[in-house]
């Protein structure tokens, strides 16, 4: 069964990128202009406004799509009536953050990041390649550093609502 929220649509509108969401005529040009859509059907921005504006916010907010873009900024630049739909796509993607909506991958980002002090762990490989080709070992990143940095911002919050998400 579908739900429909009629509050989502005016929640979004007031959310920063949300404000130019109802210019949209459904022409299609961000659709066509988009490197994602092209390669895959499960990415429609056009569709993104349209159960936007419908209230389908269940539909909008979980699942991967409004994380498949890769903000090229296409869409926006071409649209003819000034839709910002990569904003948009932002305000979107902080609602589902708000409601612990995130695909696992990011999830693993975001921790990594907190408690690693970097995304990715650099493989023990790669550290025997630098010492083969006489470079020095990397420098390990302050996570202190990255931890404060990241409290001043809004990312402990997200990161909350991830943990409480599992």
């Amino acid at each position: 069964m579908i739900r429909v929220s009629v509050e989502f649509a005016k929640e979004v509108k007031k959310r920063l990128g949300g404000e130019t969401i109802t210019n949209c005529y459904q022409c299609g040009t961000c659709t066509s202009s988009c490197p994602v859509a092209r390669v895959t059907n499960r990415f429609n921005p056009r569709k993104l406004i349209v159960e936007s504006l419908r209230g389908r916010r269940d539909d909008v907010l979980t699942g991967e799509r409004i994380w498949l873009c890769c903000s090229c900024f296409n869409c926006q630049e071409r649209c003819p009536q000034k839709v910002e739909i990569a904003d948009l796509i932002y305000a979107l993607r902080n609602i589902a953050i708000s409601e612990g909506n995130v695909p696992n991958i990011y999830s693993e980002f975001i921790s990594a990041l907190y408690s690693e002090g970097k995304l990715v762990k650099v493989a023990g490989f790669t550290e025997k390649q630098r010492e083969t080709f006489g470079l020095p070992p990397l420098k390990k990143p302050d996570v202190e550093a990255i931890r404060a940095i990241l409290a001043e911002t809004t990312f402990g919050e997200v990161l909350k609502v991830l943990e409480g998400k599992g």
